[in-house]
């Protein structure tokens, strides 16, 4: 079984990626599209918001089989998709192979060149420059931003990071470029069926820890241990003692338990990964007046970043990796500040004020279209 949902497009053609997942289902595909409606219209990108899913596990697929599952979900739905109505991109097991059979067969179909009608593609064959980085450094602007609003220099904080996959990689490495230093990170060990916490008081050295990890982002434990990492409980990132809190892993991480092990000194939470913080954890974050950068603002350099593959693919024309680093950094700080300076001028929840900054734009694209 297979679904695409489409939850808004008045401000664009609907984007937002296609999952496979053993455990997929209609109503998280449809959550997941109306979300991506929200994280579009904070950043202020012309797209709605879509969502895709296939009940498949391809762990237990052949190549050939993967292929031949990505073209007959493209013929399925061919007609509902495309450049001007609905762009799909990688989500959940699926990557830029599989992006490019999609395509391949959507133009066969069409019987012409399509390039923008998906993203996420290979750099070569359509894909962006940067797309790699996006979504982790757009997290890690945004705490540059959050920093310089509260006056503190990035140099001085230390932050704890759950999760060592793409997003928690890309983030570590701008935020130490930056000068900010990074003291634990966790991630899933498959071998144990657990997580575990990694922690280095003097400072998690990127290139070093990646030399002992596979490519799922699991770290292996007497190799970190050797190059002298504590190996600490899975949830022991969140109880560091550190000013920034960074959870870049799975949803629900941040919750009424969990949330009681943060420590005083943080001051910033950005949520590089989708719904890590509970409604419960949130009160308590609230009254704690922490400061959130919400997840699908945090996160949104993503979902900018295939704009921008988009933008390039139909005007047949690549922008430089600076170009595209240069331009993210501006649509995510222009974002940031807006969130921010809303929240500070009506008094709300960070979280709260993307959401109106959000709603209200696609509320007003409705009302304009003559929709409601």
């Amino acid at each position: 079984r297979g679904f695409r949902c489409q939850h808004n497009d008045s401000r664009g053609p609907c984007k937002g990626g296609i999952r496979f997942h053993p455990q997929e289902t209609i109503d998280t595909v449809r959550a997941l599209s109306m979300w991506m409606t929200w994280k579009c219209a904070v950043v202020d990108i012309p797209l709605g918001g879509g969502k895709g899913g296939v009940v498949c596990d391809p762990h237990d697929l052949s190549a050939r089989e993967q292929e031949r599952l990505c073209r007959g979900w493209i013929r399925a739905i061919a007609r509902d998709i495309g450049h001007l109505r609905d762009v799909p991109a990688p989500d959940v097991m699926t990557n830029p192979q599989h992006m490019l059979w999609m395509l391949d067969e959507f133009e066969a179909i069409h019987g012409a060149k399509y390039p923008g009608f998906i993203t996420g593609k290979p750099v070569g064959m359509g894909g962006s420059l940067g797309r790699t980085e996006a979504t982790g450094y757009g997290v890690v602007y945004t705490i540059r931003e959050a920093l310089r609003e509260m006056g503190i220099k990035v140099e001085s904080t230390l932050a704890s990071v759950q999760g060592f996959g793409n997003v928690s990689q890309y983030a570590i490495q701008l935020f130490t470029q930056l000068g900010g230093k990074v003291v634990c990170v966790s991630c899933w060990d498959q071998a144990d069926q657990t997580s575990y916490t990694y922690r280095k008081k003097s400072g998690v050295f990127l290139e070093e820890l990646l030399t002992v990890t596979d490519r799922f982002g699991g770290i292996d434990k007497a190799k970190a241990e050797a190059l002298e990492y504590e190996r600490l409980p899975g949830d022991a990132w969140i109880e560091q003692d550190v000013d920034i809190l960074i959870p870049a892993a799975i949803e629900n991480q941040v919750n009424a338990e969990t949330v009681k092990k943060i420590k005083p000194r943080v001051k910033i939470i950005a949520e590089g990964a989708n719904g890590p913080t509970t409604p419960e954890a949130d009160e308590v974050i609230k009254q704690r007046g922490l400061y959130v950068i919400p997840d699908f603002l945090a996160n949104a350099g993503g979902v900018t970043c295939s704009y921008f593959e988009q933008v390039q693919c139909n005007q047949n024309f690549f922008w430089t990796k600076d170009e595209v680093l240069t331009r993210l950094d501006e649509k995510m700080t222009s974002a940031f500040l807006a969130v921010h300076e809303l929240a500070k001028s009506r008094k709300l929840f960070m979280r709260d004020a993307a959401y109106v900054i959000a709603v209200s734009r696609v509320a007003s694209a409705c009302r304009d279209r003559g929709w409601v």
